[in-house]
């Protein structure tokens, strides 16, 4: 049997297997996918994952990628050494370029939401960063008191380690636990998968949790791990998850270039620490925060 055969049946299998396993868990699995989960579309994602990143290159239309890629960018500076000046100079750096929101550690929210007010770039942070491994009910503090703070998005790790050992459940509360923390204060949930520690398959399951746990977005990764955003990830993602949850790369983008096709293959929101050499073509020089 052929390796690309092998990886067709273990994606039928896990995607039938969650279906089967997750539907009882809030009703009607599938109610709002109208169709294009994994799920439902097994043979999408088959041919995802056995055509090979090469042949995904641009899973959408690149003639629809747009031509303002700022709006698109979560201006990120989450290095431990950050520095009340660093977080001034990335906030008046999103201010100038239009990005979407920076996104940093939860010490600078106050810092970051005082420097922004008034202007349209939300305030991102993170919970259970970066590894995942805090309890739910800690992830849903910290998410809270973010949220207090003054951010408008959080991006949270879910529970790798229990992803892998089979424990679905428990990551989907998780992820639920800190989406409710969002909802209530009208923010959104962007979920990290850590997809360089997955399998293929586990990216999977790891999308349509989040999806039942209604989070906002899926993300492919921290930065912090072995590897981060391929465009091979992105579009097995955004045949997961269909056209309405958002996907977001992030780790190792640095140039225009890699913001287009990661749009192109299905990406709604682009984590990046160069975001200013990347909409200014290098002209002016910036450090990388990651």
């Amino acid at each position: 049997m052929s390796g690309a055969v092998d990886r067709e049946e273990l994606i039928e299998a896990v995607t039938r297997e969650v279906l089967a396993a997750l539907a009882g868990t809030s009703g009607d699995a599938c109610r709002d996918c109208l169709g294009s989960c994994a799920a439902h579309s097994p043979d999408k994602v088959r041919a995802v994952v056995a055509g090979g990143a090469e042949r995904i290159a641009y899973h959408g239309n690149g003639a629809d990628v747009p031509r303002d890629l700022a709006r698109y960018i979560d201006h990120t500076l989450l290095r431990p050494d950050a520095t009340a000046d660093d977080i001034d100079r990335l906030c008046g750096e999103a201010k100038e370029y239009g990005f979407a929101a920076v996104c940093i550690n939860p010490t600078w929210i106050r810092r970051a939401a005082a420097n922004l007010r008034g202007a349209p770039v939300a305030v991102a942070s993170v919970v259970g960063f970066p590894f995942g491994a805090t309890t739910s009910d800690v992830k849903a503090t910290e998410a809270r008191r973010a949220l207090r703070d003054g951010a408008t998005e959080i991006d949270m790790v879910i529970n790798i380690g229990a992803l892998k050992s089979g424990m679905r459940e428990v990551v989907r509360e998780d992820i639920a636990r800190v989406s409710d923390a969002c909802h209530e204060a009208g923010a959104l949930n962007k979920v990290i998968i850590e997809a360089a520690l997955l399998t293929d398959e586990e990216k999977v399951v790891a999308c349509r949790l989040a999806q039942l746990a209604r989070a906002d977005f899926v993300k492919t990764s921290t930065g912090y791990a072995s590897g981060g955003a391929t465009v091979f990830d992105v579009a097995l993602m955004r045949e997961t998850v269909g056209p309405r949850m958002g996907v977001k790369a992030a780790g190792g983008i640095r140039t225009a270039e890699d913001v287009r096709e990661m749009i192109a293959a299905g990406a709604t929101r682009i984590g990046a620490s160069a975001g200013v050499r990347i909409v200014t073509g290098g002209s002016r020089e910036a450090s990388e925060h990651y």
